[in-house]
C-alpha cells in the first residue's frame, strides 16, 4: 500500500513539473500581438522624434523637444554622440524597412538626403559616430539596394546614402593620423584635428570598433582607405595586449600605445572590441580575427568568468579582482558567445542578468556580484535583449520570449511617457531623465521586435547578414562580391598556436532550462527580489522572497497592503540586511513627488471647473491634446469589483465605481466589459483631496486587456462630481491630459505657465518624524553590518524610542500611500534587537 501510494505522488509530481513546463510555451497568437505591440512602441518613439524633434539628432521627451548641440544646455561627454545630423532618423533608417514599412523608410531616406549634412565645425565621438551614422547610412543603403528592384516605392534610389556614408567617413579619417595608427577618440567634422592637440587617450572598444563599417565602406565603393586605416589599428591593438594573460585594458594612449587603464572585463571600454574580433572573421572571412577572438575568448573564461558572473581583472595580474561591480554593457556577452558557438555559459550568465532585472525591474548601470546598485540609472539599453534574442534562435525556448514580454512590459509601464520613452535616472526610484538615445529605436526596439518575429516577418534573409554592435546590417557577401577583397594577413605571432584552439561544444541536447535552474540555487532563489515599487503583491515567489528578509505582506480588508519587517523573522542576517535595503528604498520612493516619478495628471473638467485626477499604467493613456467626453454613471455594484449589472446604463458612457476591495484594473475590466467607454474611480478615503495629497498611477495587474482610459479622483473633487450629476443626470464631462486641458480653458493659462497642484507641502512634524525614523534605519543598518561581520552588537537606540508615528498623507506613483510607519525599538533579555515597520500601499 505504501509503494503505491509513494508511487502516485510521484506520477503526481511529474505530471505537475510536466504542466508547469508547458505553461511556459507562448502561442502564436501572443507572440504575434507581442511582435505588433513591439511595433507600436517604435512607432510611438519614432513618430514623437519626427513629430518633436526632427531634424535634431535627439528627441528630450519629457521636454517634448529636440536636442541640439551648442544649443541646449550641454551634457558634457555625452554630447559627443551629437553633429547636429538628424542621428536618431539615420540611426533607425534600417529599422522602418525591417519592419516592412517601405514608404515611410523611403520617406525617410530622401528627407536624409535633402537635409542631412556633415560640413559642421562640431567635435563628435569617433566610435559614436561610427557605429551609429556610418554604420546606419550603409545599413540603409544596403537594404535600399537590395529591396528596391521588388519594392515600386524603392525603385527611385540610386547609391545617394553610400556617397554620404563616403563623405562622413572621409571626415572621420584624420582620426587615424597618429604614429601608432589607433585612431584619436574625438574629430572635428569639418577641420579634422584642430582643437585636439591635447587628445591622448581612448578607450579599447573606441579604437576596436571600427572595422566592420569601415571595411563596409571599402569594399562598397572600392576605395581601400578605409579598411586599410581599421585593420592597421586592430593590428596594433593586438600586439600591446599582455602576452601572457591575453588580455586588453580598457584606455590607452593612442601616440605611443601604453596602457592608461589596465583593468580588464567584457563592459563598458571594452566590449565591442571583443565583438568586432569575432565578427570581422564572420564578415570578411579573414581568420587572423578569429585566431585572436579565440585566445581573448580563452583568457576572459579563464581570468574573469566566476560561473555566471563576470568581473573585472587586472589585465597583468589577471588573478586579482579590480573592481567589485559588473556594469549593463556586459549584457552582450552571452549573445556574442552564441555566435560562437559556447551556449552554456551564454545560458548562465543571462539567467544572471534576467535576476537582476527581475530584483530591480531594469538593469542598473552597475550592479554588485550580490545584485545590488551601483549606479543606478537606465538609458533603456538594448544589450540584454539582444543576448535573449540570439538564446531563443539558438536554443528555440520559449523562456526567452517570456524574458523578452518582461521587458517589453517593465518599458511600457515605466518608461512610456506621452512624448517617446525616457530614460530612467534610477532603477530604484524609477524616476524619469529627459533623454532618449537613438539606440532605443536602433536596436531595443529592432531586437524587441525581430524576437517576436517569425523569419517570414522580415523583408530579408537574417542569416546573409551580420549585425553590427549597433544593430545595423552588414552582408556577408562582402567577403567576396565587395569592390575590394582582404589584402591583410597577419600570421598569428605565437609559436605555439596548437594550446589557443578551441572547439566549438556541442550544443545539440542541450536543454537551456536544465542550465538556469542550477543558476537560480546558485544566486539564492526561484525568484529575485521584488524591487521596492513592485504591483500588486500578488506573486507567492515575490512574497515567499519578502518572507526570507523578514518582510511580511498583510491584506487588509479595505484593500490596502501592509508590509511589515521585523529582523528576527528573516531568513538570515544577510537577508535581514537585503529586508532593510528594500524598505528603505520604499521610503525613498515615497518621499518622491509625482512629476519625480513620472505621474502624467489627468484632468476632469466639470461645468466650468478642471478636477485634478490621476491617470492609469493600463489602458489607453490620456496624453496631448486627446480629449474624451462622455456622461459619468455609477455601476452596481459601486466597487465594480464583480461584473455590472446595470450594463445598459454604463454602455457607451463613463463608468463610475468606488475605491477598494479589488485593484483598480479589476474594476476598470468590468467596466470595459459593461460597454463603458472610459472609467471614474473615487477615491474611498474621507476628506481627501488633490490639495492635500499628492496624485499617484493607477497599476496594472500583469494583464494587457484593457484598452479603455481611466482616471482616479479624489473623495472631495469625487464630491463635486456627483453633485453635479444629482442637479443634472445627463451632465457631459471633458477629460484630457491635466496641463493640456487647462491651457485650452482657463484664462491666464498658457504656455507653461498652468499651475497643477499635485504636490502638497508635507506638514513640518511629518518631516521632523520623517527624519527621525532615517535616523532609527542607519541605526538598524549598523546594527546588522555589525552581526553580519560577527562583532558584538551594541544597543541599538541611543534614545528610547517606542512608538515613532510618522503620518504622511501622500499618494505616490501606482497608488502607494504611506498613512503611518511605526518602529519600535527595545533590546530584549537576548540582546536581539526586534524592529518593526510598516508601510501601508493601496491598491
Amino acid at each position: 500500500m505504501l509503494f503505491y501510494r509513494t508511487l502516485l505522488i510521484f506520477i503526481l509530481t511529474i505530471i505537475c513539473v510536466s504542466t508547469e513546463e508547458d505553461s511556459l510555451s507562448m502561442t502564436k497568437a501572443e507572440r504575434q500581438s507581442l511582435r505588433e505591440e513591439s511595433r507600436r512602441m517604435f512607432y510611438h518613439a519614432y513618430n514623437a522624434y519626427m513629430d518633436n524633434a526632427y531634424p535634431a539628432d535627439e528627441l528630450m521627451p519629457l521636454s517634448c523637444k529636440g536636442r541640439w548641440r551648442g544649443v541646449t544646455p550641454s551634457r558634457g561627454d555625452m554630447d559627443d554622440v551629437l553633429g547636429n545630423f538628424s542621428l536618431t532618423l539615420v540611426d533607425s533608417l534600417d529599422m522602418l524597412a525591417i519592419i516592412g514599412d517601405f514608404s515611410e523608410f523611403s520617406r525617410a531616406i530622401k528627407l536624409v538626403i535633402d537635409d542631412v549634412r556633415f560640413d559642421h565645425d562640431i567635435i563628435v565621438s569617433v566610435f559614436e559616430t561610427n557605429i551609429r551614422m556610418l554604420g546606419g547610412l550603409l545599413s540603409a543603403h544596403v537594404l535600399a539596394t537590395s529591396l528596391k528592384n521588388d519594392v515600386p516605392v524603392l525603385q527611385w534610389y540610386d547609391g545617394e546614402l553610400l556617397a554620404m556614408a563616403e563623405d562622413l567617413g572621409k571626415r572621420l579619417l584624420p582620426a587615424f593620423n597618429t604614429s601608432t595608427g589607433i585612431p584619436h577618440g574625438r574629430v572635428n567634422l569639418k577641420h579634422g584635428l584642430r582643437g585636439l592637440a591635447d587628445s591622448r587617450e581612448t578607450c579599447t572598444a573606441c579604437a576596436g570598433t571600427m572595422i566592420l563599417e569601415m571595411a563596409a565602406l571599402s569594399r562598397l565603393t572600392g576605395n581601400p582607405v578605409f579598411e586599410e586605416k581599421a585593420h592597421k589599428a586592430m593590428d596594433r591593438l593586438w600586439k600591446i595586449r599582455h602576452r601572457t594573460s591575453d588580455l586588453m585594458g580598457t584606455v590607452i594612449n593612442i601616440h605611443n600605445g601604453d596602457w592608461v587603464r589596465k583593468d580588464s572585463g567584457v563592459g563598458a571600454g571594452i566590449d565591442s572590441y571583443y565583438e568586432y574580433c569575432l565578427k570581422a572573421y564572420i564578415l570578411l572571412g579573414d581568420e587572423k580575427y578569429l585566431a585572436r577572438f579565440t585566445r581573448h575568448y580563452n583568457a576572459i573564461m579563464k581570468y574573469i568568468s566566476r560561473g555566471p558572473i563576470m568581473l573585472a581583472v587586472h589585465m597583468h595580474r589577471p588573478h586579482l579582482q579590480s573592481r567589485n561591480f559588473m556594469d549593463a554593457l556586459l549584457a552582450f556577452w552571452p549573445g556574442l558567445q552564441v555566435l560562437l558557438g559556447d551556449v552554456r555559459p551564454a545560458v548562465e550568465t543571462h539567467e544572471m542578468l534576467y535576476q537582476v532585472m527581475q530584483r530591480h525591474t531594469f538593469i542598473p548601470e552597475a550592479f554588485t556580484s550580490d545584485f545590488q546598485v551601483h549606479w543606478g540609472q537606465h538609458p533603456l539599453r538594448p544589450e540584454f535583449l539582444e543576448s535573449t534574442y540570439f538564446l531563443h534562435r539558438a536554443t528555440g525556448d520559449d523562456h526567452y520570449l517570456r524574458v523578452g514580454k518582461t521587458v517589453l512590459k517593465a518599458l511600457q509601464q515605466h518608461t512610456r511617457v506621452p512624448c517617446g520613452y525616457a530614460a530612467v535616472n534610477d532603477v530604484r526610484t524609477r524616476v524619469h531623465e529627459d533623454r532618449m538615445d537613438s539606440f532605443v529605436l536602433a536596436e531595443t526596439f529592432k531586437y524587441l521586435y525581430m524576437l517576436f518575429g517569425e523569419d517570414k516577418d522580415l523583408p530579408i534573409k537574417l542569416e546573409d547578414y551580420v549585425l553590427t554592435t549597433e544593430a545595423h546590417f552588414l552582408p556577408l557577401s562582402l567577403a567576396t562580391d565587395g569592390k575590394n577583397g582582404s589584402y591583410l594577413s597577419i600570421t598569428i605571432d605565437d609559436e605555439d598556436e596548437d594550446k589557443y584552439r578551441k572547439t566549438c561544444p556541442n550544443t545539440a541536447s542541450l536543454v537551456a532550462e536544465k542550465v538556469r535552474q542550477p543558476m537560480r540555487q546558485m544566486l539564492g532563489s526561484t525568484a529575485a527580489r521584488p524591487p521596492a515599487r513592485l504591483r500588486p503583491l500578488n506573486d507567492p515567489r515575490h512574497i515567499n522572497a519578502l518572507s526570507d528578509m523578514g518582510i511580511s505582506v498583510l491584506t487588509l480588508p479595505d484593500g490596502r497592503v501592509q508590509l511589515l519587517y521585523t529582523i528576527n523573522t528573516a531568513k538570515s542576517l544577510k537577508d535581514a540586511a537585503e529586508g532593510l535595503t528594500f524598505m528603505k528604498e520604499m521610503f525613498k520612493w515615497n518621499t518622491l513627488s509625482d512629476s519625480e516619478n513620472g505621474v502624467v495628471a489627468a484632468g476632469v473638467k466639470v461645468n466650468e471647473r478642471i478636477l485634478p485626477g490621476g491617470p492609469g499604467h493600463f489602458g489607453k493613456d490620456i496624453t496631448g491634446s486627446d480629449r474624451f467626453t462622455g456622461n459619468p454613471v455609477a455601476v452596481d455594484p459601486i466597487d465594480a469589483c464583480t461584473p455590472i449589472v446595470n450594463k445598459n446604463d454604463i454602455a457607451g458612457k463613463f463608468g463610475m465605481a468606488i475605491r477598494g476591495q479589488c485593484t483598480f484594473a479589476q474594476k476598470v475590466r468590468h467596466i470595459q466589459e459593461a460597454g463603458g467607454t472610459l472609467a471614474i474611480i473615487l477615491d474611498n478615503v474621507k476628506d481627501s483631496s488633490h490639495e492635500t495629497t499628492a496624485l499617484f498611477a493607477m497599476s496594472g495587474d500583469g494583464k494587457d486587456d484593457i484598452e479603455i482610459p481611466a482616471v482616479f479622483l479624489f473623495t472631495l473633487e469625487g464630491e463635486y462630481l456627483k453633485q453635479a450629476i444629482a442637479e443634472n443626470p445627463n451632465i457631459v464631462v471633458t477629460i484630457g491630459e491635466l496641463k493640456s486641458i487647462k491651457k485650452q480653458h482657463e484664462v491666464g493659462c498658457d504656455n507653461d505657465n498652468c499651475e497643477i497642484i499635485t504636490n502638497p507641502a508635507a506638514v513640518e512634524s511629518d518631516n521632523a518624524s520623517y527624519e527621525h525614523l532615517k535616523k532609527v534605519l542607519g541605526q538598524l543598518v549598523s546594527q546588522i553590518e555589525m552581526s553580519l561581520t560577527n562583532e558584538e552588537p551594541s544597543k541599538t537606540c541611543s534614545e528610547e524610542i517606542q512608538h515613532v508615528q510618522v503620518s504622511k498623507d501622500k499618494f505616490v506613483n501606482e497608488e502607494a500611500r504611506s498613512k503611518a510607519c511605526t518602529t519600535n525599538c527595545g533590546v530584549e533579555d537576548n540582546d536581539n534587537v526586534k524592529n518593526i515597520m510598516k508601510l501601508d500601499d493601496d491598491f
